[in-house]
Parts: structure tokens; sequence; C-alpha cells
């Protein structure tokens, strides 16, 4: 089939080979391309030439990835909204209002015998503030959440054996994972389950009851349960409404749950989320509780997110320029300084989309790009 330039997806002219999936044909197939001159394509070989050939800009190209790697549906639908441009647009909208402002901050330093009244300046100032700071620092409160949104959370279960923890990551799941029994002692190692959290990518690990004793596995289990806590994201403690021995957390936790209150209701601290596993009751509010310490944001179709690090890295350079040359916009002896802390905010912003040095931004981007993309 052939695609041609400039209206295929790397902008020149393609053509794509279409065999039955026979392993042995498809061989056959490479071996003859290969004696003929042609190449296996480098990791993300056909996105960058996109991006050469102006096709997309970078942090479309980085949607390609994100759209691949997408976990959940809501992570997904970001990713397909970035590959459509809305973070590129709204980069280009703040870029365009920073041009403006350099345009005037250089025709300041073009005439410098004039004297400029402070008022200008203080226009100057403001617009800055308004139309190039502000819409910088909302695009980075949005930081946190976007990278979780695609790099998941882990959150781990603690507290006393035998108060619901394999019961809770069960009833989480969906399915039976862990071995629930009365017996204490019966988790001895940390098990992992995988779900979603509001369409957040969740990692959820149970872990081996915390008390004294128990024999040399259970220790170790123990010391491996210890670990988990320390290491993950978000901790929740689960407690036994019938036993007031197990109320009190070993180490501090973000989310405590008393569970079996369809059994007893007990007078325990208030912030305890009341919860029967069994009876699958409170679970709602635990995952609301869950996306709070997420940090989920309520996004509407117009949001845009920065969803990895390399933006928010940038955002970041962007922002401490910006206060820089707000800080000297005022002062003509040192407007040279605010032009060119101005150019290097507008840089840190180009680089988002690929503009500035090129080659180097490229084979950053593209280094962790699947094969042939």
């Amino acid at each position: 089939m052939f695609f041609p330039a400039p209206h295929s997806y790397t902008g020149e002219d393609v053509v794509e080979l279409q065999g039955h999936g026979s392993p042995v044909m498809l061989r056959a197939l490479l071996q003859q391309l290969y004696q003929l001159g042609c190449k296996p394509a480098e990791p993300g070989e056909f996105t960058r030439r996109a991006v050469e050939n102006g096709q997309l800009d970078l942090s479309q190209a980085e949607a390609v990835a994100a759209c691949i790697d997408a976990a959940t549906v809501r992570s997904g639908k970001q990713a397909l909204r970035q590959l459509q441009g809305a973070l590129g647009e709204h980069i280009e909208g703040i870029m365009d209002q920073l041009t403006g402002l350099v345009a005037q901050v250089e025709a300041c330093l073009d005439f410098p015998e004039d004297d400029i009244p402070a008022l200008h300046f203080e226009k100057l100032s403001m617009q800055l503030q308004r139309n190039v700071i502000e819409p910088v620092e909302a695009l980075l409160r949005t930081a946190e959440f976007g990278e979780r949104l695609f790099e998941g959370a882990v959150v781990a279960i603690i507290g006393a054996p035998n108060v619901g923890k394999s019961s809770l990551l069960n009833a989480l799941a969906g399915h039976d994972r862990a071995i629930v029994s009365d017996t204490p002692g019966t988790t001895r190692d940390v098990l992992e389950v995988d779900f979603e959290v509001h369409g957040i990518p969740v990692r959820i690990a149970d872990t081996a009851g915390m008390r004294s004793g128990g024999d040399a596995i259970e220790r170790e289990g123990m010391r491996r349960a210890e670990m988990a806590a320390r290491q993950a994201d978000i901790t929740i403690f689960v407690a036994d409404a019938m036993r007031p021995d197990t109320w009190e957390a070993a180490t501090v936790a973000d989310i405590y749950l008393m569970n079996k209150t369809d059994i007893v209701h007990p007078q325990c601290p208030e912030y305890f989320v009341p919860v029967s596993v069994r009876e699958k009751v409170g679970l709602e509010l635990l995952m609301d509780r869950l996306a709070e310490h997420l940090g989920d944001i309520h996004l509407s179709e117009d949001n845009v997110l920065v969803t990895c690090e390399r933006h928010r890295v940038l955002l970041n350079e962007t922002l401490e320029h910006l206060h820089l040359a707000r800080e000297t916009i005022g002062d003509q002896e040192k407007m040279d300084l605010t032009a060119m802390k101005l150019r290097n905010a507008w840089g840190a912003l180009g680089g988002i989309l690929g503009i500035g040095d090129v080659e180097y931004i490229l084979d950053r981007v593209f280094a962790d790009f699947c094969i042939g993309k």
C-alpha cells in the first residue's frame, strides 16, 4: 500500500507491505528486503521522522508512546488529547504572549535615550504575570497528578494479623488473589494486585500481619511488610472493630480503616473509615479517600495536563527565568538582562515542542521508544 508524501505518517513517501501472519513467510520477506538494502527501523524512527518533517510537534510524539503505555482508559484519553495537539496549542499560546513581551522589551533596548514612563513597565509586568507566569504555574499544578496518571502508585495494606487485610485485597482485586484464613500468620510475603482508582493505575500490596513472635519465615514476612510500607506511596492501616488491641498503628498511615463494623460499632477514633470488607460496605468511600491521596483532579474536556517529567522540568526552568525577568523589568539599566531571561524562558517552553537544540532533544525523547513505531 502506497502512502504518498506529505499525507503519510512520516510526511515522506511510504510503502507498506501487508502479508498473512506466517512467521516463515515474514522472515523470508524481511530477508529479501535486507538484501535489497533496507534496514530495520530504530526505536521511534517513524515518529521521529514525523517530527523532523513537521507532521507532529515533540509533545505529540511523546503522546504516541503515552498512548501505547496507557494503563487505563482515563490515561489513554489524556494521551490522545495530547496527540491531537491540545498541549502543543496551549504551549504555543503562552509562547505567543511571551514573544510579544520580548518584542516590547527589545524595543526599549533599541531606544535607550527615550525616557520610558514607569506606567509602561508596570503594564509589561502585569502582562507578564497574567498572560505568561500564571498559565505556566497553572500547568505545573497539574504535573504531580498528570505524571501519576501514567506512572501509577503503590499502596500498601498494613495492620495486625487477621484484621481483614487479605480480604480487602481480594475485594479490591475482584477475585481471590490472597489466601484468607483465621490462622494468624497466613500471609508471609508481599502479594500485589493491579487495579484502578478513578482511572488512576494502582498496585496494591497485601503484607504480613505485624505481631511479636512467629517463626523465622513469618518474621521475614514482617520485615518485608515494613519495607513495603516504607516504599509505598500510600499506606492503608486496617483494624478489627472487635479487637481494640489492633486499633493502634505501629507506624503513621495515610488512611485508617475499621473493618467488621457490620458486626460491632465501636467508639473508635474519628479518623477511621468504617467498612465491612465481607459485606463490601464502605469500599466506595475508601476509593474516594484513595483518589484524594492520589491527587485526583476533576477534569473538563478542555483541561491540559503535564504528564511527564521532561515537561515539568522545562516548565520549572521557564518559571525561574520568568520570575527573574519580572524582578528586573522596571529597571532600565537591566533591560538587557530582562530580555535575556524572557528569551531563555521562551527557549525552555520551546523545548517542550522540540524547538531549540532539536537533535539533542530528539535523542533523549526517542531513546525509550519501542522499536519501529
